[in-house]
C-alpha cells in the first residue's frame, strides 16, 4: 500500500432497487475507490449470503431462500473439486441477476475516464458468515462441518478471484473485502470456533485471492478480537465500525502499530447507519478521529503513518436503510473527507 493517501469508500450494500442510482451515488461520493453495490431491497438474490451461492455444493435457493441438500451431497462435492482442481473460475462467476451492481460498475467503468480511481472495491462474504448461515438438515450450521466448511471457503475465494479476474482489464488495483460480521460472536458461549481457526482459515483464503492481484481486506461491523486480523499476513485492510466501537479497537494499540507498519490500512467506519441523525455533523465525526489519532500517537504510533494509510467508510452496509438516509450518510462521509484533503 506504498504511496497511499486518504480515500473513502462504502462497505457493501445500498438500499436502491435502481442500478444506475446507486452508481451515481458512488461515483459522487466515493471517487476514488468506486465499488459494487449489494442491492438487497432489489432482489433476495442478492442479499450477502444468497448472492455468493451459486455453483456451490449442496445449496438450493427457493421461495423461502436457501438450504442444504444432501442428497447428493458426495457427487457434488466432487464435482465441485474437479472444478477446484482444473482452476476455472469462471465456472464460479456471479451472474448479473445475482449481482446486477456488480455488472453496472463494470458496464460504467468500460464508459467512464479512469484518470482520477485509483482502486476498484469488490467484495464476497466471508467463509465464517456464509456458513454460520446455512443449516443441515438436522438444523445445525454447516459451519461445523469440516468438510463443507473447507467447501465454501474454496468456492468463496474462487468466486473473490473472478471479481478481480473481471475488474483487471481496467488495470487498476483491485480490492476484495471479506465481510465478517459473524465474527462478533468470537468468544460469545454461542460459537465453538477458536481464534486459530479463524487465523487459519482467513490466512487460507486470503493467499487464495492474493494470488489473482489482489488487497484483502476484512470487515466485521461489531467488536471482536482485533488482533486476529494483525497476525494474517494477506490482510492488508481492517475495516471496523469507528463510530460505536472505537474504544474497543483501540485497546489493541500494539497490534495497530504492527499492522500499520508493515503497512496495512485501516478502514474507519465513522460515519454511522443506524444512528445517523440530524445530530451527527462531518466536525463531530472529524474530532473523534483526531482523539483516537492522539491515543496512538502517544502509544508510538505517529498520525503522518496513520493518515497515510487510512480510508474512510460508513460503519456498515446501508441496505436496510432508505434511499434518502444513504445519500446523507454518503455526504457526510464526503464532508469528513475534505477536512482531511
Amino acid at each position: 500500500m506504498k504511496n497511499a493517501k486518504v480515500l473513502a469508500t462504502g462497505i457493501g450494500s445500498l438500499p436502491h432497487k435502481d442500478v444506475d442510482t446507486a452508481l451515481d451515488l458512488i461515483f459522487q461520493y466515493t471517487p476514488y475507490i468506486p465499488f459494487w453495490p449489494q442491492l438487497p431491497k432489489r432482489d433476495k438474490k442478492e442479499s450477502m449470503v444468497i448472492q455468493y451461492s451459486q455453483n456451490l455444493p449442496c445449496l438450493r435457493l427457493g421461495r423461502d431462500g436457501l438450504s442444504f441438500d444432501s442428497s447428493r451431497q458426495e457427487q457434488e462435492l466432487a464435482e465441485f473439486y474437479e472444478r477446484i482442481i482444473a482452476d476455472d473460475v469462471e465456472h464460479f462467476k456471479v451472474s448479473e441477476d445475482f449481482a446486477a451492481g456488480l455488472w453496472g460498475l463494470y458496464h460504467r467503468l468500460g464508459k467512464e475516464s479512469l484518470d482520477r480511481y485509483e482502486f476498484i472495491k469488490g467484495q464476497i462474504c466471508g467463509p465464517f458468515t456464509f456458513a454460520a448461515s446455512i443449516n443441515n438438515e438436522q438444523q445445525k450450521a454447516i459451519l461445523y462441518d469440516d468438510v463443507l466448511m473447507q467447501a465454501v471457503q474454496e468456492g468463496l475465494a474462487m468466486k473473490a478471484r473472478w471479481q478481480v479476474n473481471l475488474f483487471k482489464k481496467f488495470a487498476k488495483q483491485v480490492i476484495i473485502f471479506l465481510d465478517e460480521p459473524y465474527l462478533t460472536c468470537f468468544g460469545s458461549a454461542f460459537t465453538a470456533i477458536n481464534r486459530e481457526e479463524v487465523i487459519g482459515r482467513l490466512s487460507e483464503i486470503s493467499k487464495k485471492i492474493k494470488s489473482s492481484g489482489a488487497l484483502i481486506g476484512v470487515h466485521c461491523c461489531g467488536n471482536t478480537d482485533w488482533s486476529m486480523f494483525s497476525e494474517i499476513a494477506g490482510i492488508d485492510i481492517i475495516s471496523f465500525d469507528a463510530f460505536n466501537f472505537l474504544d474497543k479497537f483501540l485497546l489493541y494499540t500494539k497490534e495497530i502499530g504492527s499492522f500499520l507498519k508493515r503497512g496495512g490500512m485501516l478502514a474507519w467506519g465513522i460515519v454511522p447507519t443506524e444512528d445517523f441523525g440530524p445530530q451527527i455533523d462531518a466536525r463531530f465525526l472529524f474530532d473523534k478521529l483526531k482523539q483516537a489519532f492522539n491515543i496512538l500517537e502517544d502509544k508510538g504510533i505517529g498520525q503522518d503513518l496513520i493518515k497515510r494509510q487510512l480510508i474512510l467508510t460508513p460503519s456498515c452496509g446501508l441496505g436496510t436503510l432508505d434511499t434518502d438516509k444513504a445519500k446523507s450518510i454518503f455526504e457526510c462521509l464526503s464532508k469528513v473527507f475534505s477536512i482531511f484533503v
